[in-house]
């Protein structure tokens, strides 16, 4: 019985920084929403097992159904007839500075590095063990997903005024 109160009390007090994990991973509220609720159902059913803060195993596990998410959306996209007019106003203007939307840019990979290593502020080993790689490919993930941000317009100067700089 103990560990339901202590897994009640993890997700009481850590929900709403992975929800925020999870938002930024998804680009979407509801999804991210939905993406939490797997993660802490999967933390449940392993809660006895975990040893030591759980914190960093509800993140992989965060992490890795994302990835599965992203390649399981992918199999199952119908396609439709008729594209349906933009509502008005909804179109986003070139020149807006968004970091989602910039982050929304990236690969899911290098999305999920950026996510830890600078939105969490985890270690490049701390962010290899929760993604499941090395150290090494964090770094790599982690230069050409920031070599990226640099040349995003939604991020940067916008393009007329870099040349005259």
């Amino acid at each position: 019985m103990a560990s339901d109160v202590e897994f009640d009390e993890f997700v009481v007090a850590r929900s709403p920084a992975l929800l925020r994990t999870a938002y930024l991973l998804t680009r979407d509220l509801q999804l991210a929403e939905d993406l939490l609720q797997t993660a802490l159902t999967k933390a449940w059913f392993a809660w006895k097992r975990i040893d030591g803060d759980p914190e960093p195993y509800v993140r992989r596990i965060l992490v890795n159904s994302s990835v599965s998410w992203w390649r399981k959306r992918w199999t199952h996209e119908t396609p439709i007839g008729v594209v349906p007019e933009p509502l008005p106003g909804s179109e986003v203007p070139v020149d807006v500075h968004d970091l989602t939307q910039a982050l929304g840019r990236l690969p899911r990979r290098q999305r999920a590095v950026v996510v830890l290593r600078y939105v969490e502020d985890r270690t490049e080993s701390e962010t290899a063990a929760l993604m499941g790689c090395s150290v090494g490919t964090v770094k790599s993930q982690c230069s050409k997903a920031l070599a990226k941000l640099r040349a995003d317009v939604a991020l940067g100067v916008p393009a007329d005024e870099r040349s005259a700089l």
